[in-house]
């Protein structure tokens, strides 16, 4: 009887297989979604010019893959988790769509990270920086895609410690990144014999940062070190030249910066802010070929965020092209047998953690007389920063879901 059932089985399943791929081959549309915040503090950073920078990779395979239509959605979390979480749970469950990218918060991607695991699909954060998304929230199909908490502090923190900035206050986001930008900084601080005076917490959105920025001021810390990002590290800067605060022996630590803040700020109020960047767009031919097309559909040049986003979501693509499937595991470890092939991080491969191995920039914001091709003419590169020299070690992670299959494949 046993014999007999097994038998049925196989050939039930035999029977079933082709339907099966006939269904996958009859899908007619590809459908992603660019979810990020395109109402509240971090849409500049992100926003809508991301979804355009991810159409803008659709282009380039004829706006159809295998047969099947791409259609990039642009749904907006307004900076909340709960209404990320529900988008996401939204999208993959009714919507039909495989694949979501970029996020630009930290606490969302989390969330995010959760329910594209339950659900086996893919998952790319790019303007997200908590490290927790290929450490202890890992998954074997998500990635991160530019920059993460631990590589800004080693790549950043070390240095300037280095340079004399040995105390430090933090002028932190109360929100996950926030937190987690905090700790890693702290870490690499005081693993290099620098000291943390202190810190304060100010919520996502603030207009008023004075009473942060006399705290920080009355520390008497070498460096004032701001723990968040984009409209939040706009602000601050502004109040803190306007307060005097980072002037004569104090300075001001930007930890997460992007080209957008320094355009809407202006040179005179940020030169000689270094920060690391996954891009930019006076950096050689590519990225000039891509910041001319970004800015023909936006009206501006691209940020790191962008071209991140451009990046991931193509590279995406061609593994579904290669692959001939959507499904989200055997995609993704198509992803991760095949270096990326682009401006953004050229011969750059996927760990099996979801990390990408991708160098960074240490740009340096010019000063104003220096700014000669126009009003995006604004960094300056001082240095490659290697991937290897700045990135979490796997072993140190704690990701619990690894894919075996890459796994096996780096060990060949």
């Amino acid at each position: 009887m046993n014999a007999f059932l097994t038998r049925c089985l196989a050939l039930g399943l035999a029977v079933a297989a082709p339907f099966a791929t006939a269904a996958a081959q009859e899908k007619k549309e590809l459908k992603i979604a660019v979810l990020n915040d395109k109402s509240s503090v971090f849409s500049d950073a992100g926003g809508v010019a991301s979804v355009k920078a991810a159409q803008l990779a659709a282009d380039d395979f004829g706006g159809e893959i295998n047969g099947m239509k791409i259609v990039v959605l642009g749904p907006d979390h307004q900076n909340k988790t709960d209404i990320g979480a529900q988008l996401a749970r939204q999208m993959y469950d009714q919507e039909g769509v495989e694949a979501i990218f970029d996020i630009g918060n930290s606490a969302i991607s989390l969330a995010v990270q959760d329910i594209a695991r339950e659900r086996g699909k893919i998952v790319v954060h790019s303007g997200s920086a908590t490290a927790d998304v290929f450490g202890k929230a890992c998954s074997p199909t998500g990635a991160m895609w530019l920059y993460d908490t631990y590589s800004l502090a080693k790549g950043l923190a070390k240095s300037v410690v280095e340079q004399g900035g040995k105390t430090w206050f933090f002028i932190t986001a109360d929100y996950a990144f926030g937190h987690a930008m905090q700790n890693e900084v702290t870490r690499v601080v005081e693993a290099n014999g620098g000291k943390v005076l202190g810190s304060v917490r100010h919520p996502v959105g603030t207009m008023d940062f004075s009473s942060f920025l006399m705290q920080a001021q009355a520390s008497g810390a070498d460096i004032v070190a701001f723990a968040n990002a984009s409209g939040d590290t706009v602000t601050s800067l502004k109040q803190a030249r306007e307060f005097q605060v980072g002037e004569g022996n104090q300075k001001l630590g930007v930890l997460i910066f992007y080209l957008t803040s320094v355009h809407a700020l202006g040179p005179r109020a940020t030169q000689g802010v270094q920060y690391l960047s996954g891009y930019y767009w006076d950096r050689d031919d590519a990225s000039r070929e891509f910041a001319k097309r970004f800015e023909a559909v936006t009206g501006k040049k691209p940020d790191h965020t962008h071209a991140a986003v451009y990046s991931s979501v193509r590279h995406y693509l061609q593994a579904v092209k290669d692959s001939r499937s959507t499904d989200g595991l055997t995609v993704m470890r198509k992803m991760k047998e095949t270096p990326v092939n682009d401006f953004f991080a050229n011969g750059a491969r996927i760990r099996a953690d979801g990390r990408l191995m991708n160098d960074m920039l240490l740009v340096e914001v010019k000063a104003p007389e220096e700014v000669k091709n126009g009003e995006w003419d604004l960094l300056k590169i001082r240095q490659v920063v290697k991937a290897d020299d700045i990135m979490r070690p796997l072993s140190e992670g704690g990701c619990k879901h690894l894919d075996p299959a890459p796994e096996a494949a780096e060990k060949k």
